[in-house]
């Protein structure tokens, strides 16, 4: 007898298990520079939507177990990675490997939009690095 459900479109990999309950895809949490979205999360990723204020910064930091990368959907991203600064518009990007400090901020005048994708063995809380902005290696 033949099957006549459509066929999965799903690899393997790509059905692997979320980490987060599905209470918490889609939450949101306010810190006073912005807004972040998790869009989605797996167990070696996780996909968050930024806003960043304009004036704002999210805190200088840096990761041991995953890297990051960062596409700008609307506004202007002033990236500091690694000491070098380097603005980013609307449909530009930049990658941000494991263990390199860094920080983005919204020098302009509209709320700052990226898209960032987290990859990396954990993907805790615990595995963030802040830096005192007074000791923050980018400064100097």
């Amino acid at each position: 007898m033949m099957n006549d459900s459509p066929p999965s479109l799903m690899s393997d990999s790509a059905a692997e298990e979320s980490v987060l309950s599905p209470d918490l895809v889609h939450s949101t949490r306010t810190p006073p520079w912005g807004m972040v979205t998790i869009l989605e999360e797996g167990t070696h990723y996780r996909i968050n939507r930024i806003m960043i204020k304009p004036g704002q910064h999210m805190s200088t930091q840096m990761h041991y177990h995953r890297s990051e990368h960062w596409v700008v959907v609307s506004g202007t991203a002033k990236v500091t990675c690694n000491g070098e600064e380097r603005l980013l518009r609307q449909k530009e990007s930049t990658y941000v490997p494991m263990n390199t400090p860094h920080r983005v901020e919204n020098p302009g005048v509209i709320d700052l939009v990226l898209i960032e994708v987290q990859n990396g063995e954990y993907l805790g809380d615990d595995d963030i690095v802040r830096f005192a902005e007074e000791d923050a290696p980018i400064h100097g």
